[in-house]
């Protein structure tokens, strides 16, 4: 098959049908077609695709591997197909659309279940995907999510639109028995030569950031133990395992743990991260500047007064923007 033909869909779900019926005939049955016909246009898609799908010499008929490859993604594709229809009528006439939200940890944990309770209005169906930055992008990417809340701006997709919720300048926690204050770099420095640092996992985009920095700043940071999550980071940190640098959103995560840590805001440390709503470019804009008001409701109404409770003074590390809520970038 020429590389920039389509495959005919109606023939993958008459193939599709061929597999759940186990027959030629009962496709046929099925679809309200004749079995000659059912029989040619199996034989059309391999033609087309230049192997063979179905071993017609059992009965029932059983798949080949490249008849169970064809099935398996064939069937998702032919259920989007079904409902694009409905779909698309229903957004001509106002219909709310289906929406898939993809959540970085740290918001999901602090300020998820408001945000998601605010879009819930906003959507026919709401599907909600937590995990780390780099995925929660390539998800977006790939069409697999329709927003993100992300600390990863994808600056280099031009494609897509962002809104910087908020940025947060990042600082050291150390166990509470560990009782002297860290004011400067050096006395960081001079931390990292007794008490190991404990380290976000360097497959997430606040691990690579943290590590990068501390390296321009000539601190230590021997990788000797890693935490996936901002909870299990500071719980090890209050054990006294180690010492950690983490964010305010990252630290209101870890509540739990936040009263058997001490805080240290070192100016110097000098590093920050903004947290973004980005979306593909063009596609749910009434929806991605409601997102955009969510979220910005949920940081103010909960986020930074739940922050403020901890009582360690990180809330003042937390710059809002109050702009125009519908300027994006």
């Amino acid at each position: 098959m020429p590389a920039n033909k389509l495959i005919d869909m109606h023939a993958v779900q008459v193939f599709i049908c061929v597999a759940e019926e186990g027959s030629m005939s009962g496709a046929a049955s099925r679809m309200g077609i004749s079995q000659s016909g059912v029989s040619q246009m199996v034989r059309q898609l391999e033609d087309e695709l230049g192997v063979v799908l179905v071993d017609r010499t059992t009965r029932p008929l059983t798949l080949t591997s490249w008849g169970v490859a064809l099935r398996n993604r064939g069937a998702l594709l032919a259920e989007e197909l079904s409902n694009l229809k409905v779909q698309v009528l229903e957004a001509g006439r106002g219909v709310k659309p289906d929406l898939r939200l993809g959540l970085v940890d740290s918001f999901a944990s602090t300020c998820g279940s408001m945000f998601t309770k605010r879009m819930l209005g906003q959507a026919a169906q709401l599907s909600v995907r937590t995990g780390l930055s780099p995925q929660q992008g390539e998800a977006l990417l790939r069409r697999d999510l329709d927003l993100i809340v992300t600390s990863d701006p994808l600056m280099d997709a031009s494609d897509v639109v962002r809104y910087r919720l908020f940025s947060e300048r990042y600082f050291v926690i150390t166990p509470t028995t560990q009782r002297k204050p860290l004011n400067t770099i050096e006395e960081v420095r001079a931390l990292a030569n007794v008490l190991p640092v404990v380290r976000f996992n360097h497959a997430s985009q606040v691990g690579q950031q943290i590590d990068r920095h501390l390296r321009s700043l000539n601190i230590r940071v021997p990788n000797w133990l890693e935490l996936d999550n901002a909870d299990a980071l500071t719980s090890m940190v209050a054990e006294g395992i180690g010492w950690a640098v983490t964010s305010p959103m990252c630290f209101l995560q870890a509540s739990t743990w936040a009263r058997n840590v001490t805080a240290h805001v070192i100016p110097e440390l000098g590093l920050e991260r903004s947290l973004y709503l980005v979306a593909r470019r063009n596609e749910y804009s009434a929806f991605f500047a409601d997102a955009c008001e969510a979220a910005r409701d949920v940081i103010l109404d909960t986020f930074l007064p739940n922050l403020k409770a901890l009582g360690q003074g990180v809330e003042a590390l937390v710059k809002f923007d109050e702009g125009n809520i519908r300027e994006y970038f």
